[in-house]
């Protein structure tokens, strides 16, 4: 039994931090549908963002704002995120995804001007990272039944961040080494 049920307060000392392995391997599919064990996991999960987002919460648990968690970032060897996040119309998303796949996605890309940030990196690293500018996720919500999400902006770039984590890939992977920030070719950022 997972101490990750419903009720559970997830803390920033359950966020696993940079150097450990469990970050740098990709993670195991889900059975679907997914056991109680692992729907209870993502509401704590979910939970843990929202009270992150919530400025009296996060000060009483003393939460680091996120919009997106993987599993593997709480030490769990499982295909499985949750991102709640506002975009840049100021429109609230919210998603609970099991086994997800990109399975398209655009030609041009984007990139958040002023960098990406990880709850598992206590560190600020410079330089762009680029995204997709579109894209269309395969998966499976909490009741297991199949979804296809298309995404674009801010949604899009966040979702991408964690398929990476559930790849054993971190953002700072994907900044250019020789120039960190270099504009790629047929990019844009997008500002909030």
């Amino acid at each position: 039994m997972s101490k990750f049920h419903a009720h559970y307060t997830l803390t920033m000392k359950d966020i696993i931090r940079e150097g450990n392995p469990i970050l740098h391997r990709p993670t195991e599919q889900v059975k679907i549908p997914p056991s109680q064990e692992d729907q209870e996991t993502l509401i704590c999960m979910m939970n843990f963002l929202k009270n992150s987002q919530d400025p009296v919460l996060a000060n009483k648990y003393q939460l680091r704002a996120g919009v997106g968690l993987s599993a593997n970032q709480i030490g769990l060897n499982k295909r499985m995120f949750v991102a709640y996040l506002m975009d840049e119309k100021g429109q609230e998303h919210e998603y609970t995804l099991i086994n997800p796949k990109i399975i398209s996605h655009s030609v041009s890309t984007i990139y958040l001007p002023q960098g990406e940030g990880c709850l598992s990196v206590d560190r600020t690293i410079k330089g762009l990272v680029p995204r997709y500018e579109r894209i269309k996720v395969k998966g499976y919500n909490l009741s297991g039944e199949e979804v296809v999400l298309k995404l674009s902006g801010y949604p899009s770039i966040v979702v991408q961040h964690e398929i990476d984590h559930l790849n054993g890939i971190m953002f700072y992977d994907r900044i250019n080494p020789k120039n960190p920030f270099q504009v790629p070719e047929n990019s844009k950022g997008i500002y909030f």
